[in-house]
């Protein structure tokens, strides 16, 4: 029987330990059904998972005839330009993009990054209750800290960040297809926006990424023009939304949880062993792309067919007990922690270290300016947007002092708002 579990919930996304042990109750490979790509096979176990991501040749992100396994037939072109990123490619095209990328990365130092990212975190944090409490610390901090982050990172004009701003808020807003098909808006503005600023990298130079990928074009990389706006395309959506909703999921598992908040702040060298955590426990992205079995396969026991789709569950991966003992609790001090968060394969997540560097500065900065921060209300009155794939709370009302109300009548409105 295929297990009906909606995986757009409050249910769900509120307690994922309980739906995911329920699923793996089923076996390590479910079938089922998912939002907008219908019947699908998803995998729920560490190994399932690690085995699909890393056999590219069995499961692959394209169909035999080219086009993207997730994509369905009434998309439009748009959805399609967008979607044809090194992310949804098989070999030898992952290798040829991922290089280029790859490159002009190493031509920016990330690390160095560091005091850079720590200053704009500083600012926002100071800036948090400019405009008074409670404040919703989702876009006033989580999701405005990843887009200055990587606007600065890709060399974006700072006077353009209000747009950038405009455009996470569509994605944020992506829960089916009736908003799928509001967002084609923004895609297309955001499309004709990079295309401009690639343009004028190529004309004029630049400081920053996308001058370093221009350079790398140059230079003989092999890469279309369509692919290079896909490319940034993805740099700076994937490098700001999800990081946004593992910053606002951390924080949210600190204010609700005051004994490992203060661990934490006992040493603020912990931080780096407690964002791995995060990133297990809270796992901001769910669900990995769909592919596509080439041919008739054996997964952990249970049988795929040839034409098949199959999406690994990261967040299940995440909560395998055969990996991660009591994966329900959270656990900073957990170590060794294999989670699957980045994944892995020649797919491993290329922002991974700037995902990581920014939620620590995050949290450093955040709870050193606002050592007495707490949710403006109780913590079952936070809610989750209906997003398949990717868990992010809809709103985080925080006030300076825990030990005011909280049930104040301005948290109410700001949530209802």
């Amino acid at each position: 029987m295929t297990p009906r579990l909606d995986f757009t919930s409050e249910a769900f996304f509120r307690d994922p330990p309980k739906a995911i042990a329920a699923l793996r109750a089923q076996g390590p490979v479910v079938a089922t059904r998912f939002p907008i790509v219908g019947d699908v096979w998803i995998t729920v176990t560490h190994d399932a998972t690690a085995q699909v991501l890393k056999d590219g040749a069995t499961f692959t992100l394209r169909k035999e005839d080219g086009n993207v396994a997730g994509l369905r037939w009434w998309m439009p072109g748009i959805v399609r330009t967008i979607a044809n990123n090194m992310l949804s490619m098989d070999e030898p095209d992952h290798t040829r993009l991922r290089s280029i990328v790859d490159e002009a990365f190493r031509r920016r130092a990330i690390v160095a990054m560091e005091p850079r990212i720590r200053a704009i975190a500083d600012g926002l944090a100071g800036e948090l209750f400019a405009n008074g409490s409670p404040a919703d610390l989702i876009p006033r901090y989580a999701r405005i800290l990843p887009l200055a982050v990587i606007s600065e990172l890709l060399g974006l004009p700072p006077a353009d960040r209000p747009k950038f701003i405009a455009w996470a808020n569509a994605m944020s807003s992506l829960t089916n297809a009736v908003s799928f098909f509001r967002l084609l808006f923004a895609f297309r503005k955001m499309r004709d926006y990079l295309a401009q600023q690639l343009q004028i990298a190529r004309e004029q130079g630049g400081e920053g990424l996308i001058a370093e990928l221009v350079q790398v074009e140059r230079e003989g990389g092999q890469i279309t023009p369509g692919e290079m706006v896909a490319m940034v395309f993805l740099l700076l959506g994937a490098g700001s939304e999800t990081t946004t909703h593992l910053i606002s999921g951390s924080i949210y598992e600190l204010l609700r949880n005051p004994g490992v908040r203060d661990w934490l702040e006992e040493d603020w060298s912990r931080t780096s062993l407690a964002v791995e955590e995060f990133l297990r426990f809270v796992s901001p992205v769910q669900f990995s792309k769909p592919r596509y079995v080439r041919r008739d396969v054996e997964l952990e026991g249970v049988r795929l067919k040839k034409g098949d789709r199959v999406m690994v569950m990261l967040a299940a991966a995440n909560m395998d007990p055969a990996v991660h003992d009591q994966p329900e609790r959270l656990d900073l001090e957990r170590k060794p922690n294999r989670h699957m968060s980045f994944g892995t394969g020649i797919h491993f997540c290329l922002g991974h270290q700037l995902a990581r560097i920014e939620a620590i500065c995050a949290l450093q900065a955040l709870f050193t300016r606002w050592p007495r921060l707490g949710l403006a209300v109780e913590a079952s009155q936070i809610h989750w947007r209906k997003r398949p794939g990717i868990r992010m709370i809809a709103k985080l009302p925080v006030i300076a002092d825990a030990g005011e109300r909280r049930r104040s009548s301005e948290a109410k409105q700001l949530l209802a708002s």
